[in-house]
């Protein structure tokens, strides 16, 4: 007669055993869902203001920037009625400096022109205007854009016939300052030989712009390196020809936003190869591109 109670009461016991784990359980799961939508709200809150301090850092850059253009463009325009002797005759002591003035404000007009773009970037204030135009022009334009800077004798500039390369449907605007980035760069850390600008078709609808020169060259070990913000590689050449160690890390984000990407080929005193792969038509452009015929 005890049989059938003891085993009711056994399983009473276990019923009760079970309901105080299964609240226990409920009870934890509960800490353990608060303690999520605590991280997630504390997720959110950096978010946000890693948000507003990118914002902010955009705003000071290029706020900087533009204040920046007035003087800039005082010295140079000083230095160059200085230079012209528009007020007088000047000592080589005299000329000597005014030049040196006068290239030191050029390398700072550089750096402000790279920090607005930055600061445009990545604040997504840079504006894509796709539209149909032919390589030949675009070499054309650049090779006389450069012209009047080609001052060594022993660097030659020379231009490639595009090979296997129809009109492209891109932003030319922004190629041609990823490849003058490239341009100047070469010809900058190449003393002698050439610096020659080609592009080929890659059959796959895409196309690469290569700029290649017989410059010192790029270790290895400051590949991965080159591409980022202020990136300067330590080396005798680069000590005495400062630059801003901008015009490379903008030129991947413009190449990223015309929805391809930048390479680098180099070794030490064998030059370097620095490229850009575009594709021939911009991806989501279609109705302008139609438009555009």
């Amino acid at each position: 007669m005890n049989a059938p109670t003891d085993d009711l009461a056994a399983l009473q016991a276990t019923c009760a055993a079970q309901a105080a784990e299964l609240a226990a359980l409920r009870t934890e799961l509960e800490e353990t869902n608060s303690g999520v939508l605590a991280l997630y709200a504390e997720l959110d809150t950096q978010a946000q203001a890693l948000r507003q301090a990118t914002e902010l850092k955009s705003r000071f850059l290029a706020y900087m920037s533009h204040e920046f253009r007035t003087p800039i463009g005082s010295i140079l325009s000083i230095s160059r009625l200085l230079i012209d002797r528009l007020d007088g005759p000047l000592t080589d002591e005299q000329e000597r400096q005014v030049r040196f003035i006068q290239e030191t404000a050029g390398e700072f007009s550089e750096m402000v022109n790279d920090l607005l773009d930055l600061a445009k970037v990545e604040a997504g204030r840079v504006d894509i205007s796709p539209g149909w135009f032919e390589l030949v022009d675009l070499f054309s334009a650049l090779r006389g854009m450069f012209k009047p800077v080609l001052t060594n004798p022993s660097v030659q500039l020379i231009f490639d016939a595009p090979q296997d390369v129809p009109p492209l449907y891109n932003d030319d605007r922004k190629l041609a300052q990823i490849l003058r980035n490239f341009i100047s760069n070469a010809l900058k850390f190449t003393l002698h030989g050439e610096v020659r600008v080609s592009a080929r078709g890659n059959g796959d609808g895409s196309v690469t712009f290569a700029v290649a020169d017989t410059g010192v060259g790029i270790d290895p070990a400051f590949h991965h390196a080159i591409f980022q913000d202020f990136s300067q590689i330590d080396s005798p050449i680069q000590k005495r020809l400062r630059g801003t160690g901008l015009g490379l890390s903008l030129s991947k984000r413009l190449a990223e936003l015309l929805g391809g990407g930048v390479h680098l080929e180099s070794a030490l005193g064998v030059g370097s190869t620095f490229s850009v792969t575009l594709p021939l038509r911009l991806a989501g452009a279609a109705a302008d591109e139609t438009a555009s015929r």
